[in-house]
């Protein structure tokens, strides 16, 4: 079952500004996608041209989220994911990556943005045993989430829920906060919360290239201290190693020695 779609009575065609950059498509261009028009290219050259490690981050956020989702199916084993704010397709979505290992798993991806939309109607596509499927609702309304992705998962299963560079585009730490405990309120004791974000207090010259973007006019993203970041883990039981850069999450022991990024996620257990 495959079932990208928004819910009822949404306009079947959003409209999509290719004549500014975009957020998502900038990321997708760092990331090696091509969902994304010279516009956003150039605005993703002119961030690397001042902070070349923006790639390193983009692809090292990707690579924990598959470490995660990995360990999430193979040793967990969950087969259902709830993924809020995935951005663009691009490779390794979280449905390939939990589907290759176990075809049967059920994802719902959530997003609010027209763009996100269209290409998710198009590339979301499940394997037959089992679903996908996207719901048009914003981070802010936990609520909403909630209710429209009962439609495809079972709530009273454990459920891993996927938080990926997007709480950092909530500019109130604790709204933000609330955020997480609602989503969490919702689903049952053995599921999962996986998160990582931008952090600071390792890398000033990242911190200095996000800070001139939010400037810019652009839709913001917040660099958070690594101890707020692992404050959304908080009445959860964290996963060893912890909250760490992102490079450092169990790393495959046949890839170069990882270094410390402006990055930091963790994966935990809720009791």
């Amino acid at each position: 079952m495959t079932d990208p779609s928004t819910t009822p009575g949404q306009a079947a065609r959003p409209h999509i500004d290719t004549s500014v950059p975009h957020s998502a498509r900038i990321w997708n261009y760092w990331l090696g996608g091509k969902d994304n028009y010279p516009v956003d290219e150039a605005a993703g050259d002119a961030y690397s041209a001042v902070y070349p490690g923006i790639v390193t981050i983009a692809r090292s956020s990707r690579a924990f989220l598959a470490r995660n989702i990995t360990y999430l199916v193979d040793e967990a084993g969950i087969r259902q994911f709830l993924d809020i704010g995935t951005g663009l397709p691009t490779v390794d979505n979280t449905h390939e990556v939990a589907q290759r290992l176990a075809p049967e798993t059920r994802i719902v991806y959530a997003d609010h943005d027209p763009m996100v939309l269209a290409h998710a109607r198009a590339l979301l596509t499940s394997t037959p045993q089992g679903a996908t499927a996207y719901v048009d609702a914003d981070i802010a309304d936990p609520d909403r989430i909630l209710a429209a992705a009962a439609e495809t998962l079972d709530f009273s299963r454990p459920t891993a829920l996927i938080l990926s560079n997007i709480l950092g585009h909530v500019a109130d730490y604790d709204q933000a906060r609330a955020i997480v405990a609602r989503l969490l309120d919702g689903l049952p004791s053995g599921s999962y919360l996986s998160i990582n974000d931008g952090s600071r207090g390792v890398d000033a010259d990242y911190e200095q290239a996000q800070d001139a973007y939010n400037e810019t006019g652009a839709v913001p993203y917040y660099l958070r201290p690594v101890d707020r970041i692992e404050a959304f883990f908080d009445g959860l039981e964290l996963l060893d190693p912890g909250v760490v850069s992102v490079p450092f999450w169990r790393p495959d022991p046949k890839s170069p020695a990882p270094v410390a990024i402006g990055e930091h996620g963790g994966l935990a257990l809720k009791p």
